[in-house]
């Protein structure tokens, strides 16, 4: 981790003019297209979930301006991001779980999985590392449907700076699967030009067949 020299920043009055507001998250609400993705996670008898969440924090990691986060009045670039995401369980509540991330998907799955069974084995939001650490993305699943719009609870605090990532069901258009994706970020660390480079990394990740 390192601390940003916002004196000498090139994003100093971004981030300045932003951080002045009440809320300043932005987002946006696209999609991915998944169908070669979905059929490799199949054909390998894979979690597609885990398969596609490995590969967005593959490229959540690629882009600098994400690893970015307000902590003590200060702005810090973290080294590595990890992944936070919501589990739900049989009784319909879910539950809270961190996973560290590693380039590799076998490593990465399989922590993956003993979070999955940690959190089905317990009650309630099982708040742990996601509540006192911010090298970690945010992720939810709504997996009931497709969606094309989202709104996220807040408390419209200025120093949030944990980006939040949301996945829905895949949709089929003319034989291929597009997958939902909405990312909200804190403005004066993130503009959109960084979630472009993030959306387009992540769609090469799909798109590779490993």
């Amino acid at each position: 981790m390192r601390v940003i020299d916002i004196d000498k920043w090139n994003r100093r009055e971004h981030y300045e003019f932003f951080s002045k507001m009440a809320n300043p998250m932005f987002g946006i609400v696209t999609e991915v297209e998944c169908t070669g993705a979905y059929k490799f996670s199949v054909d390998a008898g894979i979690s597609f979930f885990a398969y596609y969440l490995h590969k967005s924090m593959i490229a959540v990691n690629s882009v600098t301006e994400l690893k970015y986060r307000i902590i003590n009045e200060e702005v810090v670039a973290f080294d590595t991001i990890h992944a936070g995401t919501t589990i739900g369980r049989e009784d319909g509540t879910f539950g809270f779980a961190f996973i560290p991330f590693s380039e590799s998907f076998e490593i990465f799955n399989e922590d993956l999985q003993k979070e999955i069974a940690a959190v089905k084995s317990t009650t309630g939001l099982r708040l742990n590392n996601d509540d006192i650490t911010k090298d970690l993305i945010r992720h939810s699943t709504f997996p009931w449907h497709s969606f094309t719009g989202l709104l996220h609870p807040s408390n419209h605090d200025k120093k949030e700076s944990v980006p939040k990532i949301t996945f829905g069901k895949f949709a089929v258009r003319d034989n291929k699967k597009y997958l939902p994706v909405s990312i909200e970020a804190h403005h004066g660390l993130v503009d959109g030009l960084h979630l472009g480079k993030y959306l387009e990394n992540f769609q090469e990740q799909l798109n590779k067949k490993a």
